[in-house]
């Protein structure tokens, strides 16, 4: 039998410079990557942008309001036998310091340059990520762009 489902929403996070917010992903049972702030759409009737909103500000403390997220792009991939579909949301520039409030799950957060992002990406934030650099190369495995608008990159 087929696992359930996961919708979710991945959160590019700029800074007023230019760079990118990335946390040290460390999932029990997976190998170390590096992913964006970002989760389920787990509340009943929440849109990808207040799903954004509050996964942002659970997993960083970064506190931006959900009117002012952005959806790039809706994005469907397979990858280990389950389908996901991963909204790709852009949250407004901030500088704003981010804490990592979830030990279990993130070992740190930091802000890198888009031209020297860190590896391995994790899969659905390399997919996330895609929608919003062009120049970014899509990681290996299938998956569906549904794009929204033109990338703001």
């Amino acid at each position: 039998m087929a696992a359930a489902p996961m919708l979710g929403a991945g959160v590019i996070v700029p800074t007023t410079d230019g760079r990118v917010l990335l946390g040290r992903r460390t999932t029990a049972g997976e190998a170390p990557t590096w992913s964006l702030p970002g989760g389920k759409v787990d509340q009943p009737g929440e849109s990808f942008e207040q799903a954004a909103a509050r996964e942002l500000a659970e997993e960083t403390g970064i506190v931006l309001p959900a009117a002012a997220m952005r959806v790039l792009a809706v994005l469907l991939d397979h990858r280990d036998g389950r389908a996901r579909l991963t909204a790709a949301v852009l949250a407004p520039p901030t500088d704003a310091p981010a804490f990592v409030t979830e030990p279990h799950a993130c070992a740190g957060w930091d802000r890198f340059p888009v031209d020297a992002l860190p590896a391995p990406l994790f899969h659905p934030s390399a997919l996330v990520l895609g929608s919003w650099l062009p120049d970014l190369t899509d990681p290996p495995g299938v998956a569906f762009r549904y794009p929204l608008g033109p990338s703001p990159a």
